[in-house]
């Protein structure tokens, strides 16, 4: 259920961004999600009486930029321009930029289904993003750099567990809120006036703050707690499903036949390569152990 919960809220999130960015400028919208995002983290601390100070500073602010600063603001101008079922699926590329990333700069070698379910994965990505059209391809390149950025970050965070132990949810919290500086920088710079403070505008930006990020992040922490890390990858296939399910139905952004392929071939692409990690850690390995 809260596998469920949190994949749920964070698909359907694509469409509350899109409605907020309709009363809102891009970075300022990704200011007000991180920076109050944060301070719910901070009260998510307090409640749970976690530690408050921060840890690995160095490596945290590298990390609130790869993870933060960069995927909310690029989103989010994606989403200014694309549509939110189209830049669901091509962040949730992610996981195929990782295991490029891990090859290089970890030593792990693609293996077995890997290669199919990134090849189809790549396949699916050029018939979503239609480089042989203009139109969308910038707000196509920011989706697909956002899901670069992401995975860049799940490099660091991976070298930063092998040196030592920290809070994650400490970690997190601080990072959202390091995160958020340089988005209110931005959004300062490009101002050109105030968001429309409409109950459409409030309820995305609440929306954001409280149910895509503290719940999602909590119940998204406890999943993993109780379940093998396989397992818990199923809940991500959702994510970009309930993105590109709730855009068409609420904002009516039925994908073109190559682009309804394209996105099919990227799920099934996403279906192969959860299944390999579930099947393999049920060979090797027993549950993880709790963390909270």
């Amino acid at each position: 259920m809260a596998l469920g919960l949190s994949s749920a809220f964070l698909g359907y999130n694509w469409v509350a961004m899109k409605v907020g960015l309709h009363y809102s400028q891009p970075f300022t919208f990704a200011a007000l999600r991180t920076f109050f995002g944060a301070l719910s983290m901070f009260a998510l601390l307090a409640v749970l009486r976690r530690p408050m100070k921060p840890q690995a500073l160095g490596t945290m602010v590298v990390f609130s930029l790869l993870y933060t600063t960069i995927p909310v603001g690029l989103s989010m101008w994606a989403l200014e321009t694309g549509g939110a079922g189209r830049v669901s699926v091509l962040t949730y590329i992610m996981p195929f930029w990782l295991l490029l990333l891990a090859w290089v700069f970890l030593g792990e070698r693609l293996r077995g289904l890997q290669w199919p379910a990134v090849c189809m994965a790549f396949l699916g990505l050029l018939l979503v993003a239609s480089p042989w059209q203009l139109r969308g391809v910038a707000s196509s390149l920011m989706a697909v750099g956002t899901g670069l950025s992401l995975a860049a970050s799940t490099i660091v965070a991976k070298r930063l567990y092998g040196r030592r132990e920290i809070d994650i949810l400490s970690f997190t919290t601080w990072q959202m809120f390091f995160g958020s500086l340089p988005l209110i920088a931005i959004a300062a710079f490009t101002w050109t006036g105030a968001p429309v403070w409409s109950s459409a505008f409030t309820w995305a930006l609440i929306y954001n703050v409280i149910l895509a990020t503290a719940a999602a992040f909590s119940l998204w922490l406890y999943a993993i707690s109780v379940l093998r890390a396989g397992d818990a990858g199923f809940g991500t296939l959702l994510i970009p499903v309930i993105g590109v399910v709730a855009a068409w139905i609420q904002l009516g952004e039925r994908p073109a036949s190559l682009e309804a392929v394209g996105m099919a071939l990227i799920v099934c692409a996403l279906t192969i390569l959860t299944l390999r990690e579930a099947f393999a850690e049920r060979r090797t390995a027993g549950p993880v152990a709790p963390p909270l």
